[in-house]
């Protein structure tokens, strides 16, 4: 009997037990379709939040003064934003690069006075893609600036609601200029947003970039940060390295999980958690298929000890039943992928509605991040190719033993086993 025909065996092993087969089967169909839809959850939602993140106002990687992400202040400038722009644009993955000044204000009202934060932008090279707040959806009332040298304000809807404000009312705003200096300018309310996260709603303001340039006393290109958009937020530290590299002058280059720390703590853990059920999923399914393998060895010692006498070797019989192991893998992971299409396809385009959940919670943002109200799955190539992987490497793994004991049966003792 040649060693060749150790797959074909090893494949009629497996169905003279038709129906404990299948079941071993189901159990690794389900098992990695499971891993695959929590794994497209987590890789969707959390890269959809750190794009979000990044559109906020920080990108996915921010260029700023060393000392502004401990002590963010007004004081703390980059000098020749251009400059740096232009090194920014021409690193690989680079989509867009916006200057932005931001910081604390006060507002005032004839009746009320509340604290809040301000981005100053310049409505010219921003867009949604960019800055989420300019995506026409999220303005409630009103017009967006059209230059950065308008003198109108944006509020957060829940902002304006508290100043007691309405499209036209003055409203006073307060700060320090570079030299530190308490300066009031006044503006009248342009426009109201509704981003989805509360405290955003009640504590943001936009106002025009040149405005507050010349207001606090900067010189042309003199801004707070720079953000850095890229097309794959997994390349963010990748790119903030080389511009590290690039940029031959005294500033802080931080990816987004630097500068927004307790978003990417969040994150962290909740991926930790799935890599966790995953993995108890996987050992429960290493388990069962451990099981069946066993007793099918035991089963048969007696078929083993005849195959030892007319001349297998042990190396043979330890193959053939790790062969057994791999069709049962390669068999799990295709009806894997039959079970998963479907409804993969289906959240990737429609989704989880949890809207209702959130608000029943009273809030609907992570660490200042709106949470999308529609989960939808989508998985990174590298997470199929890591899920297929550890499902095979938990089959074979499981097939070891039996297989090992397969191998090391005594000839004489097994037949004569009934």
């Amino acid at each position: 009997m040649n060693g060749t025909n150790i797959p074909a065996i090893a494949w009629r092993n497996l169905w003279r037990n038709r129906r404990r087969t299948l079941l071993t089967l189901f159990s690794i169909v389900f098992g990695v379709f499971l891993a695959i839809m929590f794994t497209a959850l987590q890789d969707r939602n959390w890269s959809d939040m750190i794009d979000l993140a990044a559109r906020l106002g920080g990108g996915h990687v921010s260029i700023a003064h060393l000392d502004y992400s401990e002590i963010p202040s007004l004081k703390k400038t980059i000098q020749d934003a251009s400059v740096l722009a232009a090194i920014a644009r021409k690193q690989q993955y680079v989509t867009k690069v916006t200057g932005r000044i931001s910081g604390s204000v006060m507002l005032n009202t004839a009746g009320e006075s509340y604290g809040a934060a301000f981005i100053a932008l310049d409505p010219t090279v921003e867009d949604k893609h960019t800055l989420s707040l300019l995506d026409p959806d999220a303005l409630m009332e009103g017009t967006m600036f059209t230059t950065a040298n308008d003198k109108g304000i944006i509020l957060g809807y829940k902002l304006a609601e508290n100043l007691g404000v309405s499209l036209g009312n003055k409203i006073v705003y307060t700060m320090t200029d570079k030299q530190g200096e308490i300066i009031s300018g006044l503006a009248r309310l342009s426009g109201t947003i509704k981003t989805g996260a509360p405290n955003l709603d009640a504590g943001l303001s936009l106002l025009p970039l040149a405005t507050i340039q010349e207001f606090v006393g900067y010189a042309p290109g003199e801004i707070t940060k720079l953000a850095v958009f890229i097309e794959d937020q997994r390349k963010s530290s990748e790119v903030a390295e080389r511009l590290d590299d690039a940029i031959n002058m005294e500033v802080a280059v931080l990816p987004w999980y630097r500068s927004q720390p307790e978003l990417a703590a969040f994150i962290a853990l909740k991926v930790g958690g799935t890599r966790f059920m995953s993995a108890f999923i996987g050992l429960l399914v290493a388990a069962g298929i451990f099981n069946t393998l066993f007793v099918s060895v035991m089963e048969r010692l007696r078929e083993f000890g005849i195959l030892m006498a007319i001349g297998f070797t042990p190396l043979r019989l330890f193959s053939l039943v790790m062969m057994e192991s791999f069709w049962l893998a390669l068999l799990g992971l295709v009806g894997a992928a039959v079970v998963t299409i479907g409804p993969y396809l289906y959240l990737s385009s429609v989704g989880i509605d949890i809207g209702k959940i959130l608000d029943a919670q009273g809030t609907l943002d992570i660490a200042g991040v709106a949470m999308s109200t529609t989960l939808k799955v989508g998985i990174f190539p590298e997470s199929v190719l890591m899920i297929c992987i550890a499902a095979v490497v938990a089959t074979l793994l499981a097939g070891l033993y039996p297989a090992w004991r397969a191998g090391n049966v005594a000839p004489v003792e097994a037949i004569k086993l009934v």
